[in-house]
């Protein structure tokens, strides 16, 4: 059956409505490069333990080859029955969708039938399409899921989208929130402003995905003017690859950001404003900035792996790796900025996780 909006949980609805940490879920593998089903449970068991919001499986992070592979179910599945397993606390499982219109649906039902909340729909396979194609997509695929849209940087596919596809997506009925992603200022004010003409800033929830500007993103209010006065617009939290690792560091951020936002009526001290470029030097190597993001899975799954939590860094396609030079990148910021990480952390609960 069509999930719509309304039949979402009332918890999930207000977890996603106050702001969550929502990591994109990697995808561990064996030096065979076959799913190693006993660290990909541990990722789990490590994101819900850190505290996040959500989980967002099946996306760019996952690997979008896992389609090929016949892993899309096999890997959403478990997630939801891992999560479930190791703690029933509210969780928004999110589902990432991608291709045709066709596919996008099928995989919208694959994901209703496991439980999930919602789907984050790429738009990467149309990326020559209209606008008008786009926008037919996206309804379409929403009549199956309560659709993320998903403005992803051009760098890895994206289209280039303007403020009215974005006004047409929120107007969407069961238009659910926006991962603004295009790592790009003046195209995440875009989204900003198609979400106020829209006049769907309460119903349908902002979450960046912009790893180049994480903390500034969820700190600093936006603007845009409707009817002559201007309507102000925050990011509820955040959907990211970055936050797949240092995970609970990330929750303790965002933790940091709404409790210094309430108790000064909006004022941030310069010290957290400060953390944001420190955050982004992190992300340039973890994302392999240099090398045009060559290597920003296989950067993550390096800091997984030297933390224990996965065994290597092998992704389903062999030439899927390191940059030349990101490893010494990452270890650049582990000493200018190894007090960001959570090491500790998961050294005190790793053999808990791989039990």
């Amino acid at each position: 059956m069509p999930l719509n909006r309304s039949d979402l949980p009332a918890d999930v609805l207000a977890l996603l409505s106050q702001g969550t940490v929502i990591p994109a879920h990697p995808l561990a593998l064996d030096a065979h490069r076959q799913l190693d089903r006993q660290r990909q449970r541990a990722l789990t068991r490590y994101y819900v333990d850190a505290g996040v919001g959500g989980l967002a499986v099946g996306v760019h992070t996952t690997q979008f080859a896992i389609r090929e592979r016949g892993l899309y179910a096999t890997v959403l599945e478990a997630a939801m029955q891992d999560r479930l397993a190791w703690n029933e606390r509210p969780m928004a499982m999110i589902a990432g969708l991608c291709g045709p219109t066709a596919q996008a649906q099928a995989e919208a039902r694959t994901a209703v039938s496991l439980g999930y909340h919602a789907g984050l729909l790429s738009l990467a396979a149309l990326a020559g399409s209209s606008e008008d194609e786009l926008i037919a997509h996206c309804e379409a695929v929403a009549q199956e899921i309560p659709l993320i849209g998903f403005y992803l940087q051009t760098v890895v596919g994206g289209p280039v989208l303007s403020s009215d596809f974005w006004r047409r997506f929120a107007l969407i009925p069961n238009a659910l929130a926006i991962k603004v992603a295009p790592f790009n200022r003046y195209r995440s004010i875009d989204v900003v402003r198609g979400l106020v003409d829209a006049r769907a800033e309460e119903r349908v929830f902002l979450y960046t995905g912009n790893d180049d500007h994480i903390v500034l993103d969820l700190a600093l209010p936006f603007a845009a003017i409707r009817d002559g006065a201007p309507v102000q617009v925050r990011f509820r939290g955040g959907l990211l690859g970055h936050w797949s690792v240092w995970t609970s560091s990330a929750v303790h951020q965002l933790q940091q950001i709404k409790a210094e936002l309430a108790a000064s009526g909006g004022a941030l001290s310069p010290a957290l404003l400060a953390l944001d470029s420190r955050v982004t030097d992190c992300n340039a190597a973890f994302f392999d900035v240099a090398n045009n993001f060559h290597g920003c899975i296989a950067g993550c799954h390096e800091v997984l792996r030297r933390q224990g939590l996965l065994e290597g860094i092998w992704c389903l396609d062999p030439e899927e790796g390191l940059g030349h030079g990101q490893s010494a990148e990452i270890d650049r910021v582990y000493s200018q900025h190894g007090d960001l990480s959570d090491d500790a952390f998961v050294r005190d609960n790793l053999a808990r996780w791989l039990a």
